[in-house]
């Protein structure tokens, strides 16, 4: 958003009432080339899975999660917070991926009122399936555009990033 244009007062003389640090036009057209560039890769990594795994990358994300955890199990909460995703929207994704058999709940052992998800051998192998197309994508929208010095620059840009998002 561009700096608005100065109010007058009643006399004719020109006001500015705002504290707000406004983007500069340099600063405006980073902000929505990287928002344009962001969504646009996430829509068309999520349409390729869908495509070629019939799944969403939201659930491709929680199979990935409960596939690197210890006994390809994690505690609903845990899997909710790394997949940045509440415990609701969690809930309903895992019921889904129960129905396909690709995850199950347990009761926790150590807490009554915890569930563990559990990826199950088909869900692992669902995943293994689909991960060489997903990766390929990743690479073909992401990496092979980019040069090795603009890698190492998204990796530190994004690293600050999370740093201050989420320390």
């Amino acid at each position: 958003m561009v700096e608005p244009m100065n109010t007058h007062t009643n006399d004719g003389s020109a006001v500015v009432e705002s504290s707000t640090r406004w983007l500069n036009g340099d600063e405006q057209r980073t902000w929505r080339a990287f928002l344009s560039a962001s969504r646009a890769l996430l829509d068309t990594l999520d349409r390729e899975l869908q495509r070629d795994a019939g799944m969403p990358h939201a659930y491709y994300e929680i199979l990935v999660r409960l596939s690197e955890a210890p006994a390809r199990t994690l505690r609903m909460s845990d899997l909710a917070e790394a997949t940045s995703s509440s415990r609701s929207r969690l809930s309903h994704a895992v019921a889904r991926l129960e129905e396909s058999g690709w995850v199950r709940r347990e009761d926790c052992p150590t807490d009554r009122r915890g569930q563990l998800a559990v990826l199950t051998d088909l869900g692992f192998q669902v995943l293994a399936d689909a991960a060489p197309g997903h990766v390929e994508g990743v690479r073909t929208h992401l990496f092979d555009q980019l040069t090795p010095e603009q890698v190492r620059q998204l990796r530190t840009i994004s690293e600050a990033m999370l740093n201050h998002l989420d320390p």
